[in-house]
């Protein structure tokens, strides 16, 4: 399951929606919006995404964050190392052949220092003078 289909599956629950209901209004089929969940299929593309808000009616930061879950789902990455250094190229192979391993904790702990990097990087480019 991918976040944004756990996200997607909350959201019907919470609502006593069925997958042929949500299908139905979304102009989906049942077994595409199932796979969704199930994190068999890619990330939906960005129309299907604004069916889904309007038809849960969600509004702004809780629209913004099922935007980001869908673009943080694709459920087969590739990640390009080219031009990295060998760590980052070993790393993301590592990756990539235990991730089904990782208990959800350890998981937690990579997904945090991933965040602290980005926070740096955004910082610094943020500090960089233009021109």
């Amino acid at each position: 399951m991918t976040p944004f289909g756990e996200r997607l599956r909350n959201l019907r629950s919470e609502r006593d929606i069925t997958l042929k209901q949500m299908s139905q209004a979304v102009g989906v089929s049942a077994a595409y919006l199932s796979a969704l969940e199930h994190g068999r299929k890619g990330r939906p593309s960005w129309y299907l995404i604004q069916r889904i808000i309007a038809f849960f009616n969600i509004i702004w930061d809780d629209a913004e964050e099922l935007v980001k879950l869908a673009n943080i789902s694709h459920p087969r990455i590739a990640i390009d190392t080219a031009g990295l250094s060998p760590q980052a190229t070993a790393l993301a192979n590592q990756l990539a052949e235990n991730v089904r391993e990782l208990k959800p904790a350890e998981l937690a702990r990579i997904a945090d220092i991933l965040a602290e990097a980005q926070t740096r990087a955004k910082a610094r480019r943020v500090k960089k003078p233009r021109g």
